[in-house]
């Protein structure tokens, strides 16, 4: 849904004097009657961050040869901090205009299928929506703060169009769906990807969305404009559909071989191995504890900072209740009651938050691992209450008990 700042600079002049024509009140008029507004839908391309695709306008007017797209997803990489800021909901995006035959290419070569819906406006209608375009692209007005969910570059796409339609326009009613739900259908096959959404994503994502709400994903946009007619003469909003573009989806990178449910799952057997063998041997192996406290304490520093970000779907986020900062406070006092072979009780409060992070399962759909997860902390948090620590521990050695 976002379109990396990457035009080579001997276009910048024509972009500019692109700028100016949908700035000329004079072109505008002279073409206004043949102008044709259309909605762009382009399928993911061979990068990871177009998972989920992306939403333009073409503007097309065969008397006077203007053929632009009209851009909501234009960003930089090169930006400082540009992935924290995007993480905590403080990335601005803008919008471009770019020369049609630019924009195809870019898609082309990336292998991405592109679908044009050239949308049933009247003249006055078509008016409306350039001239709100126009008013976008002013300089205090062509950036604006990005959310994934709320406002990106399909639903001011949408925005635009609708919100200048007269007597507005009538949805196909279908089923719907939670905004986790709904990007599962685009990360199903790239575990780890779909690790790191649910893994940030907190309960908000699991409500009951609206129809326009769904309509954050360019595929459902696309399917409802399809589908919708307008109110005032009750015509199908979408005159003609072509793909202009058809292309197999790319095949992208997995990442790491093992899924997150491999890993958890290795973790798991892992804890119940030296847990078994500490009850055979009379032992503890203390720093196998250590090691998971340093784990989720250190993945737990990335949730509790989302309670911060400005997406209202991250704050609150019942996965951190095992994966918070909490154990970095206990882990010198567990070492150190452990040499002197004092009982350390503080085992209660993660069998606690343990048994409430399972609860919160009924309310959260958890990222694919966590309870697993949640599972081997379980396990070790009740070896600690059971043990009586009788003894000193020795260092890079099992303990006995």
């Amino acid at each position: 849904m976002k379109q990396r700042i990457g035009i080579l600079k001997v276009l910048l002049l024509v972009l500019a004097m692109q700028n100016v024509t949908l700035s000329n009140g004079q072109n505008k008029r002279l073409s206004l009657d043949s102008l044709e507004i259309s909605l762009l839908t382009c399928s993911p391309r061979q990068q990871i961050y177009s998972l989920y695709g992306h939403t333009a306008i073409r503007l097309r007017d065969m008397r006077t040869g203007l053929d632009v797209a009209v851009n909501y997803g234009v960003f930089s990489f090169d930006k400082p901090l540009f992935v924290p800021r995007f993480v905590f909901g403080m990335t601005d995006y803008e919008i471009g205009i770019i020369p049609f035959k630019y924009f195809i290419k870019e898609y082309k070569d990336g292998g991405s299928r592109v679908v044009q819906q050239v949308l049933n406006l009247t003249p006055d209608e078509k008016m409306l929506v350039f001239d709100a375009i126009q008013v976008n692209l002013l300089p205090e007005n062509k950036y604006y703060r990005y959310n994934f969910f709320y406002d990106n570059c399909t639903t001011r796409a949408r925005d635009i169009i609708v919100n200048n339609i007269k007597g507005g326009i009538n949805y196909t009613s279908r089923n719907g769906g939670t905004f986790r739900e709904i990007i599962h259908q685009k990360n199903e096959h790239y575990p780890w990807a779909r690790f790191g959404n649910d893994l940030l994503l907190g309960i908000g994502s699991d409500m009951p969305t609206t129809q326009e709400q769904r309509q954050f994903l360019p595929d459902n946009l696309m399917y409802d404009f399809e589908n919708a007619t307008r109110n005032d003469n009750h015509k199908r909003l979408v005159e003609k559909t072509t793909t202009i573009i058809d292309a197999k989806p790319p095949v992208l990178d997995k990442g790491f071989p093992l899924t997150p449910n491999h890993c958890a799952l290795l973790l798991l057997v892992i804890t119940i191995v030296i847990t078994i063998v500490e009850f055979v041997k009379s032992t503890r192996m203390i720093y196998f504890d250590v090691f998971l406290m340093l784990f989720v304490s250190t993945t737990g520093i990335i949730l509790f900072l989302m309670i911060f970000s400005q997406h209202p779907t991250v704050r609150l986020n019942l996965q951190i209740l095992i994966l918070n900062p909490l154990p970095f406070f206990f882990i010198k006092r567990l070492i150190k009651r452990h040499r002197k072979g004092i009982k350390d009780k503080q085992h209660i409060i993660w069998v606690a938050l343990a048994c409430l992070f399972f609860i919160g399962g009924f309310f959260q759909l958890y990222a694919d691992g966590m309870y697993l997860l949640a599972l081997s902390l379980l396990i070790r948090s009740l070896k600690g209450l059971l043990s009586n620590c009788n003894t000193r521990l020795t260092i890079g050695s099992p303990e006995k008990v």
